[in-house]
């Protein structure tokens, strides 16, 4: 048997991916011309597969993404060639999932409210500072500073797509108390931590019931352009929409509109339609909108979370054991 890797890794990562491979060949690729001869007699690859490569390839039958997304990385003769596709899905889920804690407890206590505050030296309440209750009288009554700043456990969080990333963000938003709904249209098990789950068709009823909205979906035909202005204006006016799922599925000129109107609270964005989003572009003016570039994923774990992916799946392969991380092709996930 015979694995190409395309383009080449590093000595270190190389020699790990060997010793999983055993007796399995292994063809460390450094460029596509070389690649195209190498796959001829493959059986598996790892790397960017291209058309060229697939063309020539005779006999491949596993097929391993570097990446979980999957919509750059499909085309249509990958599709329908009779070869397994695994992605490296739920490496990111509890990294993420921190990710959209921090945007909900920025928005929750108004933190990024204070955070422009503190660059211009400002010391503003929000809710105001004639609200504050005097150390004479007490807490005796509910002010406009209490009301600005959420109470987390009254909060619900609704989170469209239930799979790795979404079951991590439904366990730390359970960890706060709040209610968990979530909308997903393959998965039909209720974690303990989500309250509700539902078919896609309800997307409509967890938007009007969620203060915080998550979008934990990949990108697909079905999910590309799903937020528009028509979706987002199903949210509650209170609500907060947060993508950490794929750029495309919010359509941001829709999502500025809604701003502009006042028909969401917020909105917390690492993804975007155009990456790096353009510096005239309108979503940097609301001081109601929390940007990251495309961060939520970082951590010092994820490089041997990835080696690891496709070391166990290469040793699945060499001993026709069942792969992990297999995906529908036709679906991108």
């Amino acid at each position: 048997m015979k694995l190409v890797v395309y383009p080449a890794v590093e000595p270190a990562r190389l020699s790990r991916i060997e010793d999983a491979a055993g007796a399995m060949v292994v063809a460390n690729v450094e460029d596509e011309s070389a690649a195209v001869e190498a796959i001829r007699g493959a059986d598996a690859f790892f790397g960017k597969l291209t058309p060229a490569m697939l063309t020539a390839a005779q006999k491949l039958r596993w097929v391993q993404s570097p990446t979980a997304s999957l919509e750059h990385y499909v085309f249509p003769e990958l599709v329908s060639h009779p070869c397994t596709l695994t992605n490296m899905r739920g490496l990111f889920s509890d990294v993420i999932a921190d990710h959209v804690l921090g945007y909900i407890l920025c928005f929750a206590r108004n933190l990024h409210m204070y955070l422009r505050q503190q660059i211009a030296r400002r010391w503003e309440p929000i809710g105001g500072e004639q609200a504050r209750t005097s150390f004479a009288a007490g807490p005796g009554v509910v002010s406009a500073m209490d009301r600005a700043h959420m109470h987390l456990s009254d909060g619900t969080v609704g989170i469209v797509g239930l799979g790795a990333i979404g079951a991590e963000v439904a366990k730390r938003a359970k960890a706060f108390g709040m209610r968990v709904l979530a909308v997903d249209p393959l998965r039909t098990d209720k974690p303990e931590t989500v309250d509700a789950l539902w078919q896609l068709n309800q997307l409509p009823q967890l938007l009007g019931q969620s203060d915080f909205v998550v979008i934990a979906a990949p990108h697909t035909p079905q999910t590309s352009g799903m937020f528009d202005r028509r979706v987002i204006q199903q949210m509650k006016q209170t609500g907060y929409l947060i993508n950490i799922g794929r750029g495309v599925i919010v359509k941001l000129d829709d999502l500025c509109g809604a701003l502009s109107a006042g028909e969401i609270a917020g909105a917390a964005l690492d993804v975007f339609e155009q990456e790096p989003l353009p510096e005239d572009h309108p979503l940097w003016n609301f001081e109601n909108v929390v940007i990251t570039p495309h961060v939520a994923a970082c951590s010092v774990h994820i490089a041997e979370r990835h080696l690891e992916v496709l070391l166990t799946n290469i040793r699945r392969f060499v001993n026709r054991e069942p792969l992990a991380n297999v995906v529908s092709k036709e679906n991108w996930f």
